[in-house]
């Protein structure tokens, strides 16, 4: 979504990639989100634009895939004993929330408000009704109480750290890690998954239900977390605003580039894509008509 779908600091789709989805869906291609953004911050964004109840939305990273309609499809947890040791781990890096796969106040928990405001103020006010805050941490992480993901977000440079400390702690194989970065605000974000859980994990996993092979599968992404995915798809497209050591690695890898999000560069894709879905479809036989005279 962020980066991909949306434009820039915008809460809602552009007309042309919206339409682009749906042109999409009728031309007989299944569109998935995938997004490290949690359903119920998902889902509203795609209200009203007419797509389909059963359209897949991979959310956390990975961590639970449902329809847009709601139905439950897949889900993976992070077990509580582990997210309360990751606390004392990475407290000091920056701030700490954990997701858990429940509706209202307490699917998000975090312990201090005022450092979360002060780093991802747009996230904290779209994400008010849901958080609950809790001190120390901890206590919100009783055995039996698993979420499905956590995240620690700060500075660029201090998530890099992060990333180091978690994974060269006793902890790193009981958790995956995956980066998101946006060096313009010097904000990153280190989500905290369970084992083996990434967007690529999810996708191969809903494609193999779906009968879909990877040859036929496209990904487009713009950033880090997006990278399993994109190694995993058999047509593999970056956004033209990933970072530049992204779009390197995309052009070593052969990616075909996007446009940027901005310029709807994920309408310009799905609109080529769904053209040449079409031109591949069987087309009715013609019929001979003939008309016949009285002797």
């Amino acid at each position: 979504m962020d980066g991909t779908l949306l434009p820039t600091f915008s809460r809602a789709i552009s007309p042309r990639n919206a339409q682009a989805l749906k042109a999409a869906q009728e031309a007989g291609i299944t569109v998935a989100i995938a997004t490290g953004r949690r359903t119920a911050y998902t889902a509203p964004l795609l209200e009203g634009l007419g797509l389909r109840a059963d359209m897949p939305l991979i959310t956390s990273n990975g961590a639970v895939t449902r329809t847009l309609g709601g139905e439950a499809v897949d889900r993976s947890h992070l077990q509580a004993q582990v997210a309360r040791k990751l606390c004392g781990l990475l407290r000091p890096f920056g701030t700490l929330v954990f997701t858990f796969d429940r509706t209202g106040r307490g699917e998000l928990l975090l312990e201090d408000m005022e450092q979360a405001h002060g780093r991802i103020a747009l996230w904290v006010e779209a994400n008010r009704s849901a958080i609950e805050v809790v001190k120390p941490l901890e206590k919100g992480l009783a055995d039996g109480e698993d979420p499905i993901q956590g995240m620690v977000c700060g500075g660029v440079e201090a998530m890099k750290q992060a990333e180091k400390a978690l994974v060269s702690s006793e902890w790193a194989a009981a958790c995956a890690c995956v980066r998101t970065e946006y060096p313009a605000r010097d904000l990153s974000i280190l989500d905290l998954m369970p084992p083996g859980v990434s967007k690529g994990w999810a996708l191969e996993r809903l494609a193999k239900r779906l009968g879909v092979d990877r040859k036929e599968t496209m990904a487009i992404g713009d950033n880090w977390n997006d990278v399993d995915m994109l190694e995993w798809a058999g047509q593999p497209v970056l956004m033209g605003n990933a970072a530049q050591d992204l779009r390197t690695r995309a052009k070593l890898r052969g990616w075909k580039q996007a446009r940027p999000n901005d310029a709807d560069g994920v309408g310009i894709i799905l609109e080529e894509a769904a053209a040449r879905h079409a031109s591949l479809q069987p087309r009715p036989a013609k019929k001979l008509w003939t008309a016949r005279t009285g002797d």
